[in-house]
């Protein structure tokens, strides 16, 4: 008899499943964590739209964010809070539990995307006007440090490619002065800067590679990529894939690729060539060219799942309507989709089940399974653009 009373008297004093917001359909509406959450960017109407990626679905928009046709985002350390740098120079920091805009500065007449330092403690900001990067303490945005990237007496150049790297320390190139710079925050005072020039014609984006080693900017103004060991004694700028297109008539190229993505799988790299309908893969032992993919036009992203078992490739214009998925065991395309008109980007789920696709001029972001590649979902999102995840929180170079 005892027992039994104490047993219901358990029963009453916890809270039930419903309270916990942990029945079928609660999941979208009570919010305990940040792991599961994302945000689509509304490229139109300067919004952010707050997604639940285990319910799949759109849960809450925070709008006011200005100019986002180039927006990009990263996470605190804790997946609480999303930094978004806009086109328009603004940096804002969202609650993304409580949907709202909690700091907001405008650091820059025109930016281009940003990182988080590795302890979660310093946002930088990549800019095109003015020139450099700017570093912010990420609680306050308060700025901490200013580094103009001036490279001949009052020259300042477009920042591209900044990534973060291990300790408080980020790498970018300068586009205007083939140059890559590695800064070093550590004390956001007195910051230290590594500087390497000629590294190649107007390096226009790049990567950092899973393991923090390898910073890799594509290049422009010529065929091939820079890159340099950083976990080198006395690193130095290297060039990789010289002359990939030697001999052939380059395209227009529409729209620049990205590198940003971790296209690594395995030992292998997937890369977008410029102004080519290829994709090419790397050996990440040699950085030396082993095979070249065909595929439907010139890549924009060239993006490899999580477990590195496929990689998805979508499309400058004409061809920004399709994806295709390579099969990295065969290095071949074993599917092309069409999810709809501009795809702008992909975004995988934390452990690669599905992948979330914006098109644009649909108004619309799929859902796609990537073990059946059909798709699960489709939400309507005016003008969608870049998808990002909370799980990037966990990984460096995102």
């Amino acid at each position: 008899m005892k027992r039994r009373q104490l047993l219901a008297s358990a029963a009453v004093a916890l809270p039930s499943f419903a309270a916990l917001g942990l029945l079928p359909g609660c999941a979208a509406t009570v919010l305990r964590g940040t792991g599961d959450l994302g945000v689509v960017i509304g490229r139109a109407n300067g919004t952010l739209y707050l997604v639940d990626t285990t319910a799949e679905t759109v849960i809450g928009e925070v709008p006011g964010l200005g100019d986002l046709s180039h927006a990009s985002v990263v996470f605190s350390r804790d997946g609480l809070f999303a930094y978004v740098f806009g086109r328009d120079g603004g940096l804002t920091q969202v609650n993304l539990l409580e949907r709202r805009i909690t700091r907001r500065v405008m650091q820059a007449g025109n930016s281009i995307g940003g990182a988080i330092s590795a302890d979660g403690s310093l946002v930088a900001s990549q800019n095109y006007t003015p020139g450099g990067v700017k570093v912010f303490d990420a609680h306050t945005l308060e700025l901490v440090a200013d580094v103009p990237a001036e490279y001949a007496p009052g020259k300042l150049s477009k920042v591209v490619g900044l990534v973060d790297l291990p300790g408080r320390r980020f790498a970018y190139s300068l586009f205007d002065a083939d140059a890559i710079w590695v800064i070093d925050c550590t004390n956001p005072a007195r910051v230290g800067v590594q500087k390497f020039e000629g590294i190649g014609k107007q390096p226009y984006d790049a990567l950092v590679t899973p393991d923090g080693r390898h910073y890799i900017a594509g290049l422009f103004g010529e065929d091939g990529l820079a890159m340099i060991d950083l976990w080198a004694e006395k690193p130095k700028a290297q060039r990789i894939l010289n002359g990939y297109g030697r001999g052939q008539e380059a395209l227009p190229v529409y729209k620049m690729p990205h590198l940003r993505g971790w296209a690594v799988a395995g030992r292998r790299a997937y890369l977008p060539a410029i102004g080519r309908h290829e994709v090419l893969v790397v050996d990440t032992d040699t950085w030396k060219e082993v095979g070249r993919i065909p595929v439907a036009g010139q890549p924009v992203f060239v993006m490899a799942r999580p477990d590195g078992r496929q990689v998805w490739v979508n499309f400058s214009v004409p061809d920004y309507h399709r994806v295709q998925v390579i099969d990295t065991q065969t290095q071949s395309i074993v599917k092309t989709l069409e999810p709809g008109k501009a795809v702008l980007h992909m975004e995988f789920t934390p452990r690669g089940e599905s992948v979330w696709i914006s098109s644009r001029d649909d108004n619309r972001v799929s859902i796609i399974d990537t073990q059946t590649l059909a798709v699960r979902k489709q939400l309507q999102v005016p003008s969608p653009s870049g998808i990002f995840f909370t799980s990037r929180a966990a990984r460096l170079g995102f």
